[in-house]
């Protein structure tokens, strides 16, 4: 399965760490390593690992409760409660977490109760909307987080088994402000691990912190679910287009998660709706668009993943205007003034490949060490794919989380020309380009291959043996 999910549009295996257990997960990520191995000149799995995060849940339950409007429900802090009107809870603050007049939801809204007191050990509550309470649901208090650290004794476990694992990005759930994000990257500093840090943006305490999350962060993911929990619904898509513009503005990828394609859990067809959410995460330029339930216990997981790339594709076809030059981050005179930079000159060189490569309808081929032109590149948003060369196996997997980008891991050569030779035979071996084809060559970007540090080129050859 993980290879049809590969081959069908997968770019990025998520471990949710909520679910299953280490040995569980191992399956998995030696299953995409191997996939990996196989097929070197194609599309590139990376691993994404989902702490769990601080989440508030109710305990277990024999079987499931019926709630019904307007019925007396409580929950409290003794652990292993469970009768017709009281569960326990897994969190020894939610007592003080929680006042009269809060509105708790279950499962993200499935379920909602009013609190109308506490004691010591207990919230009493009145059921609003009603449903079918089954064991450890997810519980939220609207407009509020819990006061939980962010990175718990599990997670440290989960984040260890991710470092001794190689996995390429972690998801960091319910992240509050930066200070989280610096822990872990001085952790994984310490560790010598090469990991990129996603926080999920789905608290109401992360939103006034937003810039500085960002900023601080290798990505962001909108994590819809308890974002629209703990804040108002109709906040939601307008968050949605906040998140992605900050995440553009600072060149960083953004992935869009959450319900994208809920129905299709239980059905072969999505809903119309959710095809235009789809479209709409392209639209405002998102990296990436993520699917849960759908593929992770749905009935239809090969179909949700076809569904979701062909209407990603099919959405990106319309965005193109080959016309319509990218904007330009440096302005005209900026060459001849003292706080010009290497930076700056990148910039501007992505800028003018972009414009050329969609004006002549033509991929883009570039080689990276780091993988920084390539990310620059897929900013700018070409019409056609961006094939980036890497001899670096972390910089390979990394790529495969931004916006058009074909990582292919490549030996580099001293021989300039024999390497550009070696990568255009390997793109016509791959049937990704014909003979005869032209393609835009960029050599630019923060760490100089093959040129004098000061030159930077764009070249359109000919693809040829």
């Amino acid at each position: 399965m993980i290879w049809k999910l590969a081959e069908t549009g997968m770019n990025v295996a998520r471990m949710n760490m909520s679910h299953g257990d280490h040995q569980s997960h191992q399956k998995v990520i030696d299953l995409v390593k191997e996939y990996n191995a196989e097929n070197t000149d194609g599309n590139t799995i990376a691993i994404m690992l989902d702490t769990k995060g601080p989440e508030v849940r109710s305990g277990d339950v024999p079987e499931p409760i019926m709630l019904e409007e307007g019925q007396e429900f409580n929950f409290t802090i003794t652990r292993g409660v469970s009768t017709i009107d009281t569960v326990s809870v897994n969190y020894d603050d939610f007592i003080s977490d929680v006042e009269a007049g809060d509105i708790l939801l279950v499962d993200g809204g499935m379920m909602s109760l009013a609190v109308k007191s506490k004691t010591t050990d207990t919230v009493k509550c009145v059921v609003v909307d009603g449903g079918e309470l089954k064991s450890r649901r997810h519980l939220n208090v609207r407009g509020k987080s819990a006061t939980l650290p962010s990175i718990t004794e599990k997670d440290w476990e989960d984040i260890k088994f991710g470092v001794e694992n190689g996995v390429d990005f972690y998801a960091v759930s319910f992240v509050k402000d930066a200070n989280v994000i610096h822990e872990l990257k001085a952790y994984l500093k310490s560790a010598n691990a090469d990991i990129h840090v996603i926080p999920k943006i789905e608290s109401a305490d992360s939103i006034p912190n937003l810039q500085s999350i960002i900023a601080a962060s290798d990505g962001a993911m909108v994590a819809r679910g308890d974002l629209g929990a703990e804040l108002p619904v109709e906040e939601v898509p307008l968050l949605q287009e906040e998140i992605i513009r900050t995440c553009r503005s600072m060149q960083k990828p953004v992935i869009v998660a959450t319900n994208m394609l809920e129905s299709m859990i239980d059905h072969p067809t999505p809903t119309r709706a959710e095809v235009s959410d789809i479209a709409i995460a392209v639209r405002e330029a998102a990296d990436a668009i993520m699917l849960s339930g759908e593929t992770a216990h749905g009935k239809y997981p090969l179909k949700a993943v076809k569904v979701m790339h062909t209407v990603a594709l099919r959405t990106e076809a319309s965005l193109y205007d080959p016309t319509k030059a990218p904007s330009l981050v440096a302005r005209p005179q900026a060459l001849l003034n003292d706080d010009f930079c290497k930076s700056q000159l990148s910039k501007m060189f992505g800028s003018h490949a972009t414009m050329m490569a969609n004006t002549l309808r033509t991929p883009i081929i570039v080689f990276t060490r780091v993988g920084s032109m390539a990310v620059l590149l897929s900013h700018y948003r070409p019409s056609s794919t961006i094939y980036a060369f890497t001899n670096e196996v972390r910089v390979k997997q990394r790529l495969a989380l931004y916006q058009g980008v074909v990582p292919i891991l490549m030996e580099f050569s001293d021989d300039a020309e024999e390497t550009f030779s070696r990568a255009i035979t390997s793109l016509l071996d791959g049937k990704y380009m014909s003979e005869g084809d032209y393609v835009t060559l960029v050599q630019s970007g923060s760490q100089s291959i093959w040129r004098e540090e000061s030159t930077h080129h764009i070249q359109v050859r000919k693809a040829q043996r």
